[in-house]
């Protein structure tokens, strides 16, 4: 069964009153007073109440990051806006990551958490963020009674094409077993190269505000601007503020609890991280936009493949490390199971349909490795990812012309 094209919208629901959404704001910050306090007055509580604490004051920066994103959409509008604040929504992650790489600069053993925090954060929005879209769309689906399945519009395939060659690219890294400057200098080149392809898209996208935006966006332009950036500020100020002592928390609590630090970094940050961005995704979905939701986690993974992993060995040569991070066993696994996932992702998408049975085979390779948590089990799942990508592709051939034709911005009823 084909996914649905265009389905038109139930009525939208109206926005939450100003009442509503000053007390939403409110109960953000609320959320990230503590640890902002904790910071200034230079306390440092234990591990886990630290890890407690401050991972709150990432998920609270991250929720402000996301409204603010989503309200700048009413004076920013095509796909650029969605990759932009698709950017702007994981800045979290990037802050927790990057400082580990920072660390790894002086305390080496930090190289395999900027690693790990890197993999869990990329495994963690394909293996659970695209599914959970999937479902929000296909439960809304069957509802009003449409067709299941998510259909993505035709400038999507810039973001297949452009995360595909990073997922080819990716896994130099592994047979490298570094993250060499040379790699990181292509990567960032490469997200500057889609985000000018995707300017460049003339085709708008037709995304409701939901919500808190919603409200924000009825503003009048100067004051609803300066709302925005005010709530960015104050926003990127908890992330600068919390980013350390969360990493740090995070590893600390690890050896307390006896619980591997690894995996805490792994999963645990990521998670925090990514919650609001995959939360509005599945509301999307919910209102029958999956194009939109599926594309702000796709344009998500492209700028997390590419720009995130280019600074990673920017951030290890400012913290005093060499121009390359290197990678050890484990991290050699984690890197090469991460790229194998994200191309059997990408064939999976050639046909820009995302059906039920690609959401339940992601998410069921995903939890496999939680089954066989042992590094033979990700060598032999990276082949599994592998394996069944090949079969696939050769099913989705004559995608591939279209799909490479993207590269170039050629895309099949745009004249840009």
């Amino acid at each position: 069964m084909t996914a649905p094209r265009g389905t038109a919208e139930p009525p939208s629901a109206p926005p939450p009153s100003g009442g509503v959404t000053a007390l939403r704001l409110a109960a953000a910050v609320a959320g990230a007073l503590p640890a902002v306090v904790l910071r200034i007055a230079g306390v440092h509580p234990s591990p886990v109440a630290g890890m407690a604490l401050f991972g709150l004051g990432v998920l609270s920066a991250a929720l402000l990051l996301m409204w603010a994103a989503e309200t700048a959409r009413a004076d920013i509008s095509g796909p650029l806006a969605l990759a932009l604040l698709a950017f702007i929504a994981v800045l979290p992650e990037y802050a927790v990551d990057l400082w580990f790489a920072y660390a790894a600069g002086t305390r080496p053993e930090y190289a395999a958490y900027a690693a790990a925090n890197m993999t869990g954060a990329n495994r963690l929005l394909v293996g659970v963020g695209w599914p959970l879209v999937a479902l929000a769309a296909y439960v809304a689906a069957r509802r009003r009674g449409v067709a299941p399945g998510i259909g993505l519009r035709e400038h999507r395939r810039i973001d297949t094409a452009f995360l595909g060659v990073a997922a080819l690219v990716a896994f130099v890294m592994p047979a490298a077993r570094q993250i060499s400057w040379v790699l990181a200098a292509v990567l960032i080149a490469w997200y500057a190269y889609y985000l000018f392809r995707i300017g460049r898209c003339s085709e708008t996208d037709e995304e409701e505000l939901v919500g808190v935006p919603a409200r924000l966006a009825a503003l009048p332009r100067a004051r609803r601007r300066c709302t925005t950036v005010l709530v960015f500020a104050v926003a990127a100020g908890v992330v600068f503020a919390c980013a350390e002592p969360f990493a740090t928390s995070l590893v600390n609590a690890g050896a307390s609890l006896g619980i591997d630090r690894f995996l805490l970094v792994q999963w645990l940050a990521p998670l925090a991280s990514e919650a609001p961005e995959l939360i509005v995704a599945v509301v999307f979905a919910w209102r029958l936009r999956g194009d939109d939701g599926l594309g702000a986690l796709l344009s998500s993974k492209v700028n997390q493949w590419t720009l995130l992993i280019g600074c990673l060995p920017l951030a290890y040569l400012a913290g005093g490390g060499g121009a390359s991070l290197p990678l050890v066993e484990r991290q050699v696994d984690e890197v090469l199971l991460t790229a194998a996932q994200t191309l059997l992702a990408v064939v999976l998408l050639l046909d820009l349909r995302f059906l039920p049975w690609k959401a339940g085979l992601l998410f069921a390779l995903f939890a496999v490795q939680f089954v066989l948590p042992g590094e033979s089990a990700r060598l032999a799942l990276s082949w599994v990812y592998l394996a069944l990508a090949v079969p696939l592709l050769v099913l989705r051939w004559r995608e591939l012309r279209p799909t490479a034709r993207a590269l170039a911005g050629r895309i099949e009823g745009d004249p840009h």
